[in-house]
């Protein structure tokens, strides 16, 4: 797959809630996330398999989820980007808005690379 046409599968599986699908479907085993310096309970990883565990425990740090979007994503070269946001309640922290631009890195048709800033 090209850039391209990672990109809008991608917005198409994040328009559904679809994480793990775009995970499973999209992404190198080898791949990497990589978060802010300042991201509270947030780290980097490195493999699936951490990415797919930071995710799980991002999700469990959740109460209750109020919305979210992902805006249609721009492409260049082997890299993609959309902005991403969501209103959630976090366990103990309360409601909280956050926006956010992602950033993804292609090669071989899959994804290598994410990178989060906000």
């Amino acid at each position: 797959m090209t850039t391209q046409q990672i990109a809008d599968r991608f917005f198409e599986l994040a328009q559904k809630g679809q994480w793990d699908a775009i995970q499973d479907e999209m992404y190198s085993e080898n791949a990497v996330s990589i978060e802010p310096a300042h991201a509270q309970g947030l780290h980097s990883a490195e493999g699936l398999a951490a990415i797919k565990e930071k995710g799980k425990a991002f999700g469990d740090s959740i109460e209750e989820f109020h919305g979210g979007y992902t805006n249609v994503p721009i492409v260049s070269a082997n890299h993609f980007a959309c902005t991403m946001g969501m209103d959630v309640t976090y366990k103990g922290m309360g409601r909280m808005q956050m926006d956010e631009v992602a950033v993804y890195e292609v090669q071989d048709g899959k994804i290598v690379k994410e990178q989060f800033f906000y």
